[in-house]
């Protein structure tokens, strides 16, 4: 193998559960891949969000767990842990962010704009989950605590 097998990373949108690993593709987006990944979420949000409350909180607890899944077999696909493309992470982090959170064009915003800090900026514990968590579960976990974060600031907020 090359050292530019990075370059051409067998991604495949065709496979299912890369698909999804990938947001849709979004994940594919040649800069700020998190940050379209979070974009694409949105509308998932708004799908989500007409849903009651306890279907919305087991739909975000499923795609967590599936989560793990998810990202460790994109990961594993590539041989590249946490590959910035693969943004499921992403998705669940924001729904976290937005659980009972009122609807809102400046609530999604806000939403979008802290979990995005949290999960750039990485404050503690995020960034110690981020070093010492391995595989899908460790891909997964960092984004979860930052959409807790800020998920806490929406509250505060909102």
């Amino acid at each position: 193998m090359t050292n530019d097998h990075h370059t051409q990373l067998p991604f495949k949108l065709s496979n299912p559960i890369q698909f999804l690993a990938l947001g849709f593709g979004s994940g594919l987006a040649p800069k700020a891949p998190g940050t379209f990944g979070t974009l694409a979420a949105v509308p998932v949000f708004f799908m989500a969000s007409l849903l009651s409350a306890p279907w919305y909180i087991a739909l975000v607890i499923v795609m967590m767990v599936t989560g793990v899944y998810i990202c460790r077999y994109a990961a594993d696909a590539v041989q590249v842990h946490d590959h910035p493309a693969i943004v499921w992470d992403e998705f669940v982090g924001f729904l976290i962010t937005m659980i009972l959170v009122p609807v809102s064009v400046s609530s999604v915003l806000a939403g979008f704009v802290l979990f995005r800090f949290f999960d750039i900026v990485k404050p503690w514990p995020i960034s110690w989950l981020d070093k010492h968590c391995h595989g899908g579960f460790g891909i997964m976990i960092d984004d979860v605590v930052a959409g807790l974060f800020a998920l806490v600031c929406m509250h505060l907020l909102f």
